[in-house]
């Protein structure tokens, strides 16, 4: 079955055999994030992780030019214009539970590299759990270059990606990065030809859709926890979510699948 909806003319997606595909829709601004863009976004990823429906999401920008290239400077140069503004409120109000929801919503996510990551849309990207880049794609993480600090979880993704060091150099001296050096960085997972991007996310994406739903959230919980706790802290948390996945009917039904050796369908939960 598939569901085409919108929450804004700006932010569209649809939901066909378990994906849903975000698709952020002002290519004439390179998707550019104003605030119809980030409102939009915000509901329809809300939307898609309270969704049982849904069990893999993939994030993409409309057109060739661009994933999204960032905070729209022309309209947050009107917004420094207007007495008590500050940049941190779109900060709290959008752009870290966009950020959370991408990087916790108990599903696997998908960030589609159709052009140019920029900004916050570089952050968007390393908050999902694998980025697909076309080889026409870049990424920039472009903050300092127009006196910011990072935003959107940038300084708690990229060091995790490539390292401290290297993200202390990304950001500082922020560039281009082709995609395949982003790859080489370890900054995307896979790196197609352009024409091949949206048949190499389906099938990905169909795959994951298919697959232990619960289990994947968990591995995404697991890995998350782990990464800012000690050891024992970490096995501890582990132990509760086997717990709670091996109670789980696709559990059971892969157990059993494998005793009779034949292929487990997964339910997702």
């Amino acid at each position: 079955m598939t569901v085409e909806s919108a929450a804004t003319p700006a932010v569209q997606f649809a939901i066909a055999d378990g994906v849903a595909t975000v698709t952020i829709n002002k290519p004439e601004t390179m998707n550019a994030l104003d605030l119809a863009v980030k409102e939009g976004l915000l509901a329809s990823l809300r939307q898609v992780a309270d969704d049982a429906a849904v069990r893999c999401v993939v994030l993409t920008g409309a057109g060739e030019r661009a994933f999204c290239a960032g905070q729209d400077l022309k309209e947050h140069a009107a917004l420094l214009e207007k007495e008590g503004f500050t940049l941190s409120s779109t900060v709290t109000e959008h752009y870290n539970p966009i950020v959370e929801l991408l990087a916790t919503m108990n599903k696997p996510v998908i960030a589609a590299l159709n052009g140019v990551a920029a900004g916050a849309g570089a952050s968007f990207a390393l908050a999902a759990d694998l980025r697909i880049a076309a080889d026409t794609a870049s990424i920039n993480f472009a903050f300092a270059g127009i006196g910011l600090s990072c935003d959107s979880g940038a300084s708690w993704a990229l060091p995790r990606l490539v390292g401290p060091s290297r993200a202390k150099e990304l950001l500082l001296l922020p560039r281009t990065i082709r995609s395949a050096e982003a790859l080489s960085l370890g900054l995307v997972t896979e790196v197609v030809p352009a024409a091949d991007l949206a048949s190499r996310v389906a099938e990905v994406a169909g795959t994951l859709a298919q697959g232990p739903t619960l289990a994947y959230g968990s591995i995404r919980r697991a890995v998350a926890h782990s990464s800012g706790h000690d050891l024992s802290d970490s096995l501890a948390h582990e132990a509760e979510l086997m717990a709670l996945t091996g109670a789980s009917g696709d559990h059971r039904a892969a157990v059993a699948s494998f005793l009779a050796k034949e292929r487990p369908t997964f339910n997702g939960r």
